[in-house]
């Protein structure tokens, strides 16, 4: 794998993941509805991700399949779940202060945010891209331990939502404090850094330098779910919906990692 491959695959990416956000923003703009910028990129990343697991470099065809198959299942798994969580909401509630603090500019900031998210989620598609065309032999070991972490991350984000859904259906506004979420106040989140801890162990070798560009897909994602666009916006949106009840859930919760350790138990309810 060379330094111009390397460059073509990447600016290729970026446009197509450029075009989808484009149109993501032309949805958002006829709906006002932020939550489809979301399911937008969810797809953009995957099909994209999906089509370059698959473009011919001389990589190792099962390896190409196998990420390939990852990679439909946490599009299948997530999309959906976005969908139908975008289709009873008017409005995503992070974008909505956001939206109304813009006033009149928020068409055009509306239109950098999904730029900014084209560009973030390069290193994720290059990340795939590089983890199918390491060609360093059949299938062993570091599939199989790649292959653990998506199977982990994409059951356990969707434990943690079915968890999170279940308990909303009966809670009168409470704070879940059940199953999955009694040990990190988002583990959804958790759960879907790990998916992307994946593909740096299918990339990387030793004495080829391009696979250890798969470690800024998890960098990426870590930062964008706990300093940006996940956990900083949700967890103001719960302080303000939710009050001492969610003050108090935070004392006694990590806020990312799954720690059962250092917390008293919930309340009954």
């Amino acid at each position: 794998m060379t330094a111009a491959a390397v460059l073509i695959a990447a600016v290729t990416m970026v446009l197509a993941l450029a075009l989808a956000m484009s149109l993501a923003w032309r949805i958002w703009f006829q709906t006002r509805n932020a939550g489809w910028i979301d399911v937008a990129w969810t797809i953009a990343v995957g099909a994209t991700a999906f089509v370059a697991a698959f473009v011919p470099l001389g990589a190792e065809p099962r390896r190409g399949a196998l990420i390939g198959a990852a990679v439909a299942a946490w599009t299948a798994r997530l999309a959906p779940h976005l969908i139908a969580r975008t289709r009873v909401r008017s409005d995503d509630p992070r974008y909505h202060v956001l939206i109304r603090h813009w006033g009149a500019d928020a068409p055009r900031r509306m239109f950098g945010v999904c730029m900014v998210l084209a560009l973030c989620g390069l290193p994720l598609v290059l990340a795939v891209w590089l983890a199918a065309h390491n060609a360093t032999g059949p299938l062993g070991l570091r599939d199989a331990v790649g292959t653990a972490f998506i199977v982990a991350g994409v059951a356990g984000a969707a434990l943690a939502d079915r968890q999170l859904h279940r308990f909303r259906e009966h809670s009168g506004g409470a704070v879940c404090e059940r199953g999955l979420w009694r040990y990190s106040r988002h583990p959804n989140y958790f759960f879907e850094f790990l998916v992307w801890c994946a593909y740096p162990v299918f990339a990387i070798q030793m004495g080829a330098p391009w696979g250890w560009l798969a470690l800024a897909a998890p960098l990426t994602m870590y930062f964008l779910l706990v300093h940006v666009s996940g956990i900083p916006p949700v967890e103001r949106h719960m302080l303000r919906t939710r009050g001492d009840a969610y003050e108090g859930y935070i004392a006694r919760t990590s806020a990312f990692m799954p720690l059962p350790l250092g917390r008293s138990p919930p309340p009954d309810r």
